[in-house]
C-alpha cells in the first residue's frame, strides 16, 4: 500500500500533460475509500483544482472555493478576518459556507496545533450561534446533524466512482475536493459541533423525550416535545405524527417548531419506540392522532389549539386526524399526503411493487430497518424475477424468501372498501371538516393523485371549504424539503420554483393561529408554477388552472412522422387501433410510463399505441390535469392500462408531462369492480391523471401513449375476472386484444399564451420565498 500512495504523489506533482483537455483534471487516486488514502494526496489532488480551475469556476469568496482550499489545506483565516457569514436561506450551500468558514478560521493547521484550534472553533461557533435567531440556527444544527454526519459516505461514493481514473471533468474534481472537505470538517470539528449544539438546544428549549400518551383504547404513543425556553404562557401546539421513528430526528423536526415560537411535538405511531403495542401500519391513526390531540390540549403548556402538519405518512396522518375532527385541532399542511389504499400499495386498482419494502422498513422494529430498505438490490431483483417466474402476485413473498404479512393483508382488500375507508375521511366526511387546510405537492411526486383527491373531496363536499394548493416541479421529496434540487431528473427547475416547505408552513400557522398576514404565495385556493415560464399563477379551482380544454381524438391515420393522430376533429377519427399482449410472454414488457427522466432527449416511442398532435403554431400552457375516455373492445373480462402524456418539442426531445395507471373495472368505481363482457363495447372514463403545468414553445407537438400494463412493477392482471392477485401465467391463454374504437379521445387543458408575454419573475410581480425568517 505505501508504494502504492508514493506513486499516486508522484503522480499527482508531474506537470499537466499537453493532451489534457483545459477542463480535466490529472486524477490518478486508486483507492476507493478514504481510509486507503492519507490526508497529503487528496491534500494534492485539491491544490490542483485550485491551480486548473479558471477564476470565473472558483472565484474568491466562493464558497466552493473555500471547499477546495480546504481540501487542499491552504484555506486559512484569522480570527475576525472575515465577515460572518450568515446563511439567508435554507439553501445547503449556504449552510455548508457556515461551518467551513469557521473552519477556515479557526485554522487546525499541523496535528499539533489541533487542540488550539478546536477550541477556537468551538468559542467561534458558539458565539456565531448566540448571535442568529433561533430559526436560523436550527437550520445550521439540522444541516450538520443530517449532511456532515454522512461527510464520510459521501466521500467514499466520490472516491469509488473515479478510482483508477488517469482524468476528471473539473465539476466532479471540485465535487471530490467538496466531499473531502466536508470530511476534514467532521474529523476536526464533529465533536465540538455536536456539543455545541447540544449545549445551544438546552439553553434555549425544553426537551422532553419520553412522553407516553395513553389512548381511550388503551394503547400507547411515544412523543417528543421541545418547548421555548423561559416561556410560560400556553402555547399553540405544532403536531408531527410519524411512523419513521428517531429518536435524534424527532427532537430536530420538534426544535424547529419551538424555534418558531410553538410546543414542537412529534408522536410517533403505536408500535413505535417507547410503545409497546403491535405496530399496525394506517389501521389505528384515526383514532391515534385524536387521543394525542386530546392530550396535548389537556396539558398546562397548551393553549388549546393544535395544527398538524407533515408529509407523506405524516400527511396521511394529518388527514386521519380530521375524520373525526377533534375540537383542539384548528389546522392541517399535509405534503404530498398518501391516502391507503388509492394511491399505495395500489393505484386506482393496481398493486404497485415501488413500496413492497416500506411494510419491512416500518414494521421490523421500534425504529426503522434502513438495512433492509435501503438493499435496492433485492428488491430489484425480487421484481424481476417474479415477473420471469409467472406465479400468483399472492406468492411475491416467497420468491422474496421473506413472508410479507401486511401485503397479505392489503391484498384481502383489492378494491377501495370499508377497510380502506375507514382510515381517512370518505364521502359526506369531508363536508365536516370546517378548518383551514394548505396542501402542497408536486408534479412529479408519484402519490400527487392522494394529495389532489383530498383536494377535490373537500371541495365537493364543501364549496366554500378554506383549502389552498400548492404545486410545482417538485417529486415526492422535493416537495417536502425546505430547499428545493435545482434540476429535477435531469430537467432543470426554474428559480422561482423555490420555495421553504417548513418556512411556509410556519406562516400558514401565524396566520391561522396569530392573525398573520396570509403568506404572499397563497393569491389564491390553487397556485401552481408553470414550468418554462419561471413565474407562478394562481386561480380558484382546478378547472380554472386553464382558460379552455381541448378533447383530441385517437385517430388509426398516420402523421407524418409514422405514429398515429391526436387530431380535434371527430370525422378523421375513424378507424380501430387493436393491442395484442402475450401475456406469456416474460421477455417483453410494456411501453412504460414513469416520467424518469423528464427530459428525454432521444425518446424511443416503438412501444404501446403512439398518438401524436400536430404542432402548436404559438406557444401554448398546458395547466391541470388531463382526463379522456376509451371506447374499448376487449376478449377478456379486465386489464390494466396505462395513458402518459408528453410534450414532443420542436428539437426532437421530449418532456414527460402526466400519465394515469388503472384497472379497466375500476375507471367508474374504485370501491367496486365493473367486468367488462368480452367482445362487448365499453366506455372506460378516467381523470385521476397527475397535475401539471408546463409553457411549451411554438413546434411543439403532444404525444400520448397507451399500453396495456405488463412489467415487473405491477400486478399482472391476466383478465379472468378472478382474483388478479391469484392469477398466474397458466392463465395467460390467447393473447389479451384491446380494440381502441372510434370515439376515443383525451381532453387535455390547453391555453393559447401571448408570444410576447413575459416569462421572467420580476415581470410577474411573483411574491419572495415564504422565508420570513
Amino acid at each position: 500500500m505505501r508504494i502504492v500512495a508514493v506513486l499516486v504523489l508522484f503522480l499527482l506533482a508531474l506537470p499537466v500533460p499537453h493532451h489534457v483537455a483545459a477542463q480535466d483534471v490529472p486524477y490518478g487516486l486508486a483507492a476507493a475509500e478514504a481510509k486507503s488514502l492519507d490526508r497529503q494526496s487528496l491534500a494534492l489532488f485539491a491544490r490542483r483544482v485550485l491551480a486548473l480551475a479558471p477564476v470565473d469556476r472558483l472565484p474568491p469568496g466562493s464558497h466552493e472555493r473555500t471547499s477546495v482550499g480546504i481540501a487542499s489545506g491552504a484555506a486559512t483565516a484569522a480570527p475576525g478576518q472575515r465577515e460572518p457569514h450568515v446563511p439567508s436561506s435554507a439553501d445547503p450551500a449556504a449552510l455548508r459556507r457556515f461551518f467551513l468558514d469557521l473552519y477556515a478560521e479557526a485554522r487546525p493547521g499541523t496535528p499539533e496545533g489541533r487542540r488550539a484550534a478546536v477550541a477556537t472553533y468551538r468559542g467561534l461557533l458558539r458565539q456565531r450561534m448566540d448571535a442568529l435567531d433561533p430559526v436560523v440556527a436550527e437550520r445550521l444544527c439540522a444541516w450538520f446533524e443530517t449532511h456532515a454526519a454522512n461527510s464520510v459516505e459521501a466521500l467514499d461514493r466520490q472516491l469509488s466512482r473515479h478510482a483508477g481514473a488517469a482524468t476528471v471533468a473539473l465539476d466532479e474534481a471540485i465535487e471530490i475536493a467538496e466531499a473531502y472537505a466536508d470530511h476534514l470538517l467532521l474529523e476536526t470539528f464533529g465533536s465540538a459541533t455536536a456539543e455545541t449544539i447540544e449545549a445551544l438546544r438546552a439553553d434555549r428549549f425544553v426537551v422532553d423525550d419520553a412522553i407516553l400518551i395513553r389512548t381511550p383504547e388503551g394503547a400507547s404513543l411515544s412523543a417528543t416535545l421541545v418547548r421555548p425556553a423561559g416561556e410560560n404562557a400556553p402555547l399553540e401546539t405544532a403536531m408531527y405524527f410519524t411512523i419513521y421513528s428517531d429518536r435524534a430526528r424527532n427532537r430536530r423536526i420538534a426544535a424547529m417548531a419551538a424555534a418558531h415560537g410553538y410546543a414542537g411535538i412529534v408522536v410517533n405511531a403505536r408500535g413505535k419506540l417507547d410503545s409497546p403495542d403491535a405496530i399496525r401500519p394506517y389501521e389505528t391513526e384515526a383514532a391515534d392522532t385524536v387521543a394525542a390531540i386530546e392530550w396535548v390540549a389537556r396539558q398546562p403548556w397548551s393553549d388549546g389549539r393544535v395544527g398538524m402538519y407533515g408529509g407523506s405518512y405524516t400527511g396521511f396522518a394529518a388527514w386521519a386526524a380530521t375524520k373525526r375532527r377533534p375540537e383542539a385541532l384548528k389546522t392541517i399542511v399535509p405534503y404530498v399526503a398518501a391516502i391507503p389504499g388509492q394511491g399505495l400499495p395500489m393505484e386506482n386498482g393496481v398493486f404497485l411493487n415501488a413500496n413492497y419494502a416500506w411494510a419491512f422498513y416500518v414494521t421490523n422494529n421500534r425504529t426503522l430497518d434502513r438495512e433492509v430498505n435501503d438493499d435496492r438490490g433485492r428488491w430489484a431483483s425480487l421484481n424481476e424475477n417474479w415477473y420471469r417466474s409467472g406465479r400468483a402476485y399472492r406468492e411475491i413473498d416467497a420468491i422474496d424468501g421473506t413472508p410479507n404479512p401486511w401485503l397479505q393483508r392489503w391484498l384481502e382488500h383489492p378494491t377501495y372498501d370499508g377497510y380502506w375507508q375507514a382510515m381517512v375521511p370518505y364521502g359526506e366526511e369531508f363536508g365536516q371538516i370546517d378548518i383551514p387546510v394548505l396542501s402542497i405537492t408536486g408534479y412529479y411526486d408519484d402519490g400527487q393523485i392522494s394529495a389532489v383527491h383530498y383536494l377535490k373531496e373537500h371541495y365537493r363536499h364543501d364549496s366554500d371549504a378554506e383549502h389552498h394548493l400548492v404545486i410545482g416541479p417538485y417529486d415526492h421529496f422535493g416537495a417536502q424539503q425546505e430547499f428545493k434540487p435545482e434540476t429535477l431528473r435531469d430537467s432543470p427547475v426554474d428559480p422561482v420554483a423555490q420555495f421553504n416547505t417548513t418556512e411556509l408552513t410556519f406562516a400558514w400557522f401565524d396566520h391561522v393561529f396569530r392573525g398573520a398576514p396570509k403568506p404572499a404565495i397563497l393569491k389564491d385556493r390553487i397556485n401552481y408554477q408553470v414550468m418554462g415560464a419561471n413565474r407562478w399563477r394562481h386561480a380558484p379551482s382546478i378547472a380554472a388552472m386553464s382558460a379552455a380544454r381541448s378533447r383530441l381524438f385517437l385517430a388509426s391515420g398516420t402523421a407524418a412522422s409514422g405514429r398515429m393522430r391526436l387530431t380535434a376533429d371527430r370525422s378523421e377519427a375513424g378507424g380501430e387501433v387493436v393491442r395484442r399482449v402475450d401475456f406469456s410472454d416474460r421477455q417483453t414488457t410494456d411501453a412504460g410510463y414513469y416520467p424518469f427522466p423528464i427530459v428525454d432527449t432521444a425518446p424511443n416511442f416503438s412501444e404501446g399505441l403512439v398518438f401524436e398532435s400536430e404542432p402548436f403554431e404559438q406557444p401554448v400552457e398546458i395547466s391541470g390535469g388531463f382526463s379522456g375516455r376509451f371506447r374499448v373492445r376487449s376478449n377478456r373480462r379486465d386489464f390494466d392500462f396505462f395513458a402518459a402524456l408528453y410534450e414532443l418539442r420542436p428539437d426532437g426531445s421530449s418532456f414527460a408531462l402526466s400519465y394515469y395507471v388503472g384497472r379497466a373495472s375500476q375507471t367508474r368505481d374504485l370501491a367496486r369492480r365493473d367486468l367488462l363482457s368480452p367482445g362487448e363495447v365499453v366506455d372506460l372514463p378516467f381523470d385521476r391523471t397527475r397535475l401539471v403545468s408546463k409553457r411549451f414553445a411554438a413546434g411543439s407537438r403532444l404525444v400520448l401513449v397507451v399500453d396495456i400494463l405488463k412489467n415487473g412493477f405491477h400486478q399482472v392482471n391476466y383478465g379472468t375476472g378472478g382474483a388478479v392477485a391469484e392469477e398466474t401465467i397458466a392463465d395467460a391463454g390467447t393473447p389479451l386484444e384491446v380494440e381502441w374504437l372510434p370515439g376515443s379521445f383525451i381532453e387535455v387543458p390547453l391555453s393559447h399564451v401571448d408570444a410576447s408575454a413575459a416569462v421572467d419573475a420580476r415581470a410577474s410581480g411573483e411574491p419572495p420565498s415564504p422565508d420570513s425568517r
